[in-house]
């Protein structure tokens, strides 16, 4: 019932969620090929990474970037909400003001923080498992993408709910990264089947995820709407 009505509520703003989903779909394709091309460009056109035979000096490599990451990604993020509530009546949080601009840099200040933490699993894990000099470019063009479309999804945001699709690149690949180093973790622990177990039960939460809360934004439609009050 809730989600039925916070439809008809959309819809009397003459807000239309579908149609925005549809132009943040066409975003994020584009977007991924922006990625996939700058990602592959680094990793095998980029100087490779030397002394980088060490599990410590691959280690320390991939806190570097971590560092630029989080400086440029979650700092600024806190330093744009500091300095709107600065500037305004939102200086006391206990006031209840905030304007569009507060409210997106806030959000993407939460999203931001918890995109690092998988970000930072995914960058040290890919660290671990890429041997050699060459391999390390691996870790250099995922810091690169992940920190150029974090920016993307910042500045899309505040143009519109659409825009901030151009991030999805820079998620998307935190978490193929994050499967590929889960993936070589099991195989370590048991061997392919182990691999291959927890590739399958993932892409079975996954699936569960998708289909349940399709049904429900089914249940919720403006179709199912009309119908019932025929």
């Amino acid at each position: 019932m809730e989600s039925k009505s916070g439809v008809r509520e959309l819809r009397g703003q003459g807000i239309d969620w579908r149609r925005q989903r549809r132009s943040g779909a066409a975003i994020i394709a584009a977007s991924a090929v922006a990625a996939a091309l700058l990602w592959f460009g680094i990793r095998y056109l980029a100087p490779p990474i030397t002394h980088m035979d060490a599990v410590a000096d691959r280690l320390i490599y991939a806190f570097k970037w971590w560092c630029v990451a989080v400086l440029f990604c979650f700092a600024t993020g806190i330093d744009a909400v500091a300095h709107e509530r600065l500037q305004s009546p939102a200086f006391d949080p206990l006031v209840g003001y905030e304007t569009k601009r507060l409210r997106i840099n806030l959000r993407y200040l939460q999203n931001t923080l918890e995109q690092l933490i998988m970000f930072t699993a995914a960058l040290f894990g890919l660290a671990l498992y890429s041997l050699g000099d060459d391999a390390m470019r691996a870790v250099e063009a995922t810091a690169i993408v992940w920190i150029l479309f974090r920016f993307a999804f910042w500045i899309g945001y505040h143009r519109s709910a659409a825009m901030r699709s151009l991030g999805a690149a820079g998620v998307a690949l935190s978490l193929i990264v994050l499967i590929y180093v889960a993936a070589r973790i099991a195989f370590d622990l048991g061997g392919p089947i182990a691999s291959m177990t927890a590739l399958i039960l993932f892409s079975a939460i996954e699936a569960a995820l998708f289909w349940s809360t399709r049904f429900r934004g089914e249940a919720a439609s403006p179709r199912a709407d009309s119908s019932k009050q025929t």
